[in-house]
């Protein structure tokens, strides 16, 4: 089992909590995983959510030291999700994963030019828009991610229209049955993922919609499709981190 602590990624006087997983026996110079919470459960603690804590656990396993964001630190934990989803700002969201780039690229287990960053659902949208901003970022896989033609509280530029700022490669995994983001959604990700000269792959699931990973959620559970994602996530960090 991996090794799992709750520490805090700084940048100047910013304070992130974080919950960070490192494979046991650590070799040095391991490449390093933002894992960018998804929702609805998260929102008032990662540890809350057994499915957030078990990919953080997984890719661990896989040999990547990975760290966890509390990216709703910005409200009490008690909150109403819609109020932390309606004050939701990319701006902070950014400077926090600037904080968590820095925590992962001084860790001593790391190699700091083999950073990557995965997301779920809300987390998908976050990985994006973690890959747009910060060229550290050098793997980028998203999950049925929503709302990246959107923007949040602080009207920022939708993460879709900065995808020339990526220099990331890129991976989509999506459900087709899925309706945010729907199928025309993907298919905007992909033209601008094409326009822009990305390297990415795009995989959609037939008999898969919105949160097919998550095994808490036994609705929208998809053994199968879900497993066969996983394995194409792992190759795909594998051929570039």
């Amino acid at each position: 089992m991996p090794v799992y602590s709750n520490v805090t990624a700084k940048r100047d006087s910013h304070e992130v909590p974080c919950v960070l997983f490192e494979p046991r026996g650590t070799p040095r110079r391991c490449p390093g995983l933002i894992i960018a919470q998804h929702l609805p459960v998260a929102h008032a603690g990662l540890e809350r959510d057994p499915f957030q804590m078990d990919v953080a656990r997984r890719y661990a396993e896989a040999g990547y030291v990975c760290l966890m964001p509390f990216l709703f630190h910005h409200w009490p934990v008690g909150a109403p999700m819609s109020e932390k989803i309606r004050g939701f700002r990319d701006d902070w969201t950014v400077n926090d994963l600037k904080a968590s780039l820095d925590y992962l690229g001084r860790h001593p287990s790391v190699d700091s030019s083999r950073l990557g960053i995965l997301g779920h659902c809300w987390g998908g949208r976050i990985a994006w828009l973690g890959a747009v901003s910060d060229c550290r970022i050098v793997a980028c896989v998203v999950f049925y991610a929503g709302r990246i033609k959107q923007s949040f509280a602080d009207v920022g530029t939708p993460p879709i229209n900065l995808a020339s700022q990526m220099q990331s490669a890129f991976l989509g995994i999506f459900g087709n049955d899925d309706e945010s983001p729907s199928v025309r959604d993907v298919n905007d990700y992909e033209n601008a993922l094409i326009a822009a000269r990305i390297n990415y792959e795009f995989h959609r699931f037939d008999g898969a919609g919105h949160g097919f990973q998550d095994f808490n959620n036994p609705e929208r559970y998809r053994k199968t499709q879900s497993e066969e994602a996983w394995g194409l996530s792992l190759d795909f960090l594998s051929r570039n981190l």
